[in-house]
């Protein structure tokens, strides 16, 4: 239950941050994947700047999480399923103007573009299980923790 309360306390934050910076506007999106607005393109080096060094830093420590959990950072080398799930949303990125977390602050704000994004995403997610052949899992199951031989 602390998790869950901690997840929307932050998620509320993230999407508060979204709406602040307009990245939940369609004509935000499409501005910047028109190459017409580097702003946004900032934004996500700056995230990509802070955190990296800052989750490297924490994993050669052996910090714990504040509920008890090892920070690890997980790798894998591309594969042809990564790019492919890239571009697919890519393609989806650049029809609907969105992604998952703006599409919700879409729905919040009055945007019903994001009606149409939401269920496409679940869509897709299930689709993603089927394909897999699973539904034991989320994610394509690369990085589970291998059981002692």
């Amino acid at each position: 239950m602390k998790l869950n309360l901690v997840g929307l306390l932050f998620g509320a934050l993230f999407g508060g941050l979204l709406a602040g910076a307009q990245l939940h506007e369609y004509d935000t999106i499409h501005a910047m994947l028109r190459l017409d607005e580097p702003d946004v393109f900032l934004i996500m080096a700056s995230a990509i700047g802070v955190s990296a060094p800052l989750l490297y830093v924490l994993e050669r420590r052996r910090a714990r999480s504040v509920f008890g959990g090892d920070v690890r950072l997980s790798r894998s080398r591309p594969e042809r399923h990564h790019w492919q799930g890239g571009a697919l949303f890519g393609l989806g990125w650049a029809i609907a103007g969105t992604c998952p977390a703006p599409a919700l602050v879409m729905v919040s704000s009055g945007a019903m573009l994001g009606l149409v994004a939401i269920p496409g995403i679940f869509l897709g997610l299930y689709l993603n299980e089927r394909s897999a052949g699973t539904a034991d899992h989320v994610g394509d199951g690369e990085h589970r923790e291998l059981e002692p031989a």
